[in-house]
């Protein structure tokens, strides 16, 4: 009987397992690190004691900390990214906006620190993220506005400004993660609920939606 020798063995795919396991448990202690303590206050020997790993460790799968924060970055902007790669022309607006404001807002919900890092980057000038936002991003982007823009050609929508749009849904949507403590303060609350979620996701819905002149739909 032979033996396929392109198939790894059980030893590999355990050590794998383990190694994406190590990797996502890193990535989630260093984002609570970055976004409480921000890029300077956060040390590699300080996300290795909350991840509870060797110093070490960390290394190995991490060589510097500037390295670990960009990893940390490039999975928030790919998490975002891949819900809004999914709009199409040929999608019914009012459904897409919807579901992809739901989608940003479960984010938000779900994700909090990795928003508040990336707002933090942002605000400190976004070097850290220079490359990622390259000429390719760039024409990502300018694909995105193209979608907004060919539902307006098609009158399926009012005329108005893709790229504010963009911006719109980007920052209203964040804003629930990035802001959670003023909201928690004025709303004389201890935290945001999921029901909390889910009443301001309504609320974005219908008033984005009915900015652009759409029809929210109907939730089954």
């Amino acid at each position: 009987m032979s033996i396929d020798s392109s198939n790894p063995t059980t030893t590999e795919k355990t050590t794998g397992r383990i190694r994406l396991k190590n990797q996502e448990a890193i990535l989630a202690a260093a984002a609570e690190e970055f976004a409480c303590h921000g890029y300077k206050g956060t040390s590699m020997n300080s996300i290795a004691l909350r991840v509870g790993l060797p110093k070490a460790n960390l290394h190995y799968y991490f060589s510097s900390k500037q390295g670990l924060y960009v990893e940390v970055m490039r999975n928030i902007l790919e998490l975002w990214d891949s819900a809004f790669s999914n709009l199409r022309a040929e999608d019914d607006p009012a459904s897409a906006l919807a579901e992809y404001i739901r989608a940003k807002m479960e984010f938000s919900r779900r994700q909090p620190q990795a928003s508040k890092i990336f707002a933090m980057e942002v605000i400190s000038g976004g070097e850290c993220m220079a490359e990622h936002f390259n000429q390719n991003y760039q024409e990502w982007f300018r694909g995105r506005a193209a979608v907004f823009q060919a539902w307006i050609d098609q009158g399926k929508m009012d005329p108005i400004d893709p790229v504010h749009l963009i911006f719109l849904l980007w920052g209203s949507t964040q804003h629930y993660a990035d802001f959670s403590s003023s909201i928690c303060r004025v709303s004389g609350r201890s935290r945001q609920t999921k029901e909390d979620f889910a009443k301001a996701t309504a609320n974005l819905t219908h008033i984005i939606l009915k900015g652009c002149g759409l029809t929210p739909p109907v939730k089954a």
